[in-house]
């Protein structure tokens, strides 16, 4: 991977992190979801629906993926400490990846785990709003998520695709070079 490129996917960390904040100020700042009134569980959260299959639901999330893990208190800022040092490793990762696919990769989860883990600092708490549950509810459950937690899921399918799939290409592929090598001709 180039310089360049590499320098580019540092970009796209922010980016990803500033759409993510954005896209979580628009629903915080909409009374019809009472965001912040439902953050304490005295209050109900809202939802929008926009189409038979997707809604605007506001939803906190305390726990890890898929409201997995609920913490508070000390497990809260634990739940913080260990997403950033993750984070901070996938970077550290970032800067030494040979193939383009694992930086872009590791650029989404990075970008995504920032995103939230502002949240968590803020409010204790993620802010998911994105219900496709209209789609998926007869086959899966109901699953609320937001932009960072998007670009986490994309980035880690690549990750897998990248390291378990392409790796091996490359590795059947220097095989087979090594073989064509040792053969005489």
């Amino acid at each position: 991977m180039t310089q360049g490129f590499r320098n580019r996917l540092f970009f796209l960390i922010p980016v990803i992190v500033i759409l993510d904040q954005w896209s979580k100020w628009l629903i915080l700042n909409e009374p019809e979801f009472n965001a912040l009134g439902c953050l304490d569980r005295t209050q109900e959260c809202g939802r929008n629906e926009v189409l038979p299959f997707f809604e605007l639901h506001m939803v906190w999330n305390r726990g890890i993926s898929f409201g997995i893990g609920q913490s508070e208190g000390i497990m809260r800022w634990l739940l913080v400490i260990l997403t950033t040092a993750i984070a901070i490793g996938f970077t550290v990762w970032l800067v030494r990846a040979a193939r383009r696919f694992t930086g872009i990769a590791l650029a989404l989860v990075v970008g995504g785990a920032f995103g939230n883990v502002i949240d968590r600092v803020r409010f204790g708490a993620v802010v998911d709003f994105l219900d496709f549950s209209g789609i998926l509810e007869p086959y899966f459950f109901n699953y609320v998520f937001n932009v960072a937690d998007a670009a986490i899921s994309v980035g880690a399918v690549l990750l897998f695709a990248d390291q378990f799939l392409m790796s091996r290409q490359e590795k059947a592929a220097g095989a087979v070079t090594e073989n064509e090598a040792r053969t005489p001709k």
